[in-house]
C-alpha cells in the first residue's frame, strides 16, 4: 500500500510540474515569432483611458522588415483619421482630411514603447530582466516595464497570449495600477506579404484623395461618395471657418496666469492667441482647421505623440495638433515635454471651457 501511495504521489507531482511554463520559454517563443515574420498586419482597437473619459480608435498596424511601419488610426467618436508612416524617406504623420502631413526627423518607433507594434513589445520584454509571467487557464501574461519618456505616469504593461502564443491584447498601467491604454487584437497576419510600395507616401495620398476632394478623377470620387456629399462638405467647411468659442486649458502650471487674449482675422477664419505669463509662461494659438489645396508636407524636429483623441507633433518646446476641427499650437520655452502634453491633454479632455469660466 505504501508503494502504491508513493507512486501515486509521484504521478501527481509530475503532472502538476508539466503544466508550468517558464517565463524565459514564453519570451523565447515570442522573440522567435517576431524574428520569423518578414511583414505583418495587425488589426484591432485601442482605448486610451483618461480619468472618466475613454477614447477609442480602430487601428491597423503594418510592418515590413527592416524598418517600414504604417499605423492607421481612426477615432471612433469623430471618425478623424491619421496615419503614422515610416519608410526610407523619414517619419510622417498624415491627416487625410486636411491634405497635410508632418515629416519628422525622429527615431520613432524605437525611442519609446508602442503598444500596437510587436517589435516594441518585444523590446520592452527583453529590456526588463525582472519581467514576470502569469499563467491562467486560457492565457500566458507577460508583465514588463515600459518606456514612455513624455509620460512618467505609465509604468508597466501586461501582454496577453493564448496557449498557442497568439497575441490577444496589451494593457498599459500607471504606477498606481490604473489601466491607461488597452489594445485589443482582432486579427494578426504574420505572413502579410507586404512590399515597400505599401509604405510609399504617394500611395497613401492617392488612396485618400477622394476624402480630401483633391483627386483628379472627380467622377470616380462621386461614385464612391453619397449624393449628399457636397452638402456635407459645405456644412463642414462652414462649421470650421470660425472658432465658435475659445477653448481654455484646464491644466495650467502653478504661478502661471492668462495675461492676454487676442483674436486675429485670417483668410481661413479667426486666429485666437492666448498668452500665459508667470513661472511657466506659454502661448496657445487656436484656429479653424483648413484643407490644403495641394498635399502639404511640413518638416518638423520632434516625435509623433498620442494625445487623447489625436496624434500630435511634439517638438522640444512646442506641440501642434488638430482636434474637433480646430488646429492648436502650444509653445513654451521653459516647459518640459511632459508639461506641454499635460496642458495639451487638458484641452482635448473637455468640450468647451468658456471665457467667463477661465477668467474666474
Amino acid at each position: 500500500m505504501k508503494k502504491i501511495g508513493i507512486i501515486a504521489l509521484m504521478v501527481v507531482l509530475f503532472a502538476s510540474g508539466c503544466g508550468k511554463v517558464d517565463v524565459s520559454k514564453v519570451k523565447e517563443d515570442f522573440e522567435s515569432q517576431v524574428a520569423k515574420t518578414k511583414s505583418y498586419l495587425l488589426k484591432g482597437n485601442m482605448e486610451i483611458i483618461n480619468n472618466e473619459d475613454t477614447y477609442v480608435y480602430s487601428i491597423e498596424a503594418s510592418f515590413l522588415k527592416d524598418d517600414f511601419y504604417k499605423v492607421k488610426l481612426v477615432n471612433q467618436t469623430n471618425n478623424h483619421e491619421q496615419i503614422i508612416l515610416k519608410n526610407k524617406e523619414g517619419v510622417y504623420v498624415i491627416t487625410p482630411s486636411l491634405n497635410k502631413s508632418f515629416k519628422f526627423q525622429s527615431e520613432w518607433p524605437n525611442n519609446s514603447s508602442q503598444s500596437y507594434l510587436l517589435g516594441s513589445l518585444l523590446s520592452d520584454v527583453k529590456n526588463d530582466s525582472n519581467g514576470t509571467l502569469e499563467e491562467t487557464d486560457k492565457n500566458y501574461i507577460l508583465k514588463a516595464g515600459v518606456n514612455y519618456p513624455n509620460n512618467s505616469e505609465l509604468a508597466y504593461e501586461k501582454i496577453y497570449f493564448d496557449k498557442s502564443m497568439n497575441l490577444e491584447r496589451v494593457e498599459v498601467f500607471s504606477q498606481d495600477d490604473t489601466l491607461k491604454i488597452k489594445v485589443t487584437v482582432k486579427s494578426l497576419d504574420l505572413k502579410a506579404n507586404l512590399s515597400e510600395n505599401d509604405f510609399a507616401l504617394e500611395e497613401l495620398i492617392d488612396q485618400d484623395c477622394c476624402s480630401t476632394n483633391t483627386c483628379e478623377d472627380k467622377n470616380a470620387c462621386d461614385k464612391e461618395n453619397n449624393p449628399d456629399n457636397k452638402e456635407t462638405t459645405d456644412k463642414t467647411t462652414k462649421k470650421t471657418s470660425i472658432v465658435d468659442q475659445i477653448i481654455y486649458p484646464l491644466y495650467i502650471p502653478s504661478e502661471t496666469y492668462l495675461t492676454s487674449k487676442d483674436v486675429v482675422e485670417t483668410t481661413d477664419g479667426d486666429r485666437v492667441i492666448l498668452t500665459y505669463s508667470g513661472n511657466k509662461s506659454f502661448v496657445l494659438v487656436e484656429e479653424p482647421a483648413s484643407l490644403s489645396p495641394e498635399f502639404e508636407v511640413i518638416p518638423v524636429y520632434g516625435d509623433p505623440t498620442m494625445l487623447n483623441d489625436t496624434v500630435a507633433a511634439l517638438q522640444s518646446n512646442s506641440v501642434y495638433w488638430t482636434s474637433n476641427n480646430i488646429e492648436y499650437y502650444l509653445a513654451g520655452d521653459n516647459l518640459s515635454s511632459e508639461e506641454l502634453l499635460s496642458i495639451a491633454t487638458s484641452l482635448t479632455n473637455i468640450d468647451i471651457v468658456t471665457s467667463a469660466e477661465a477668467e474666474k
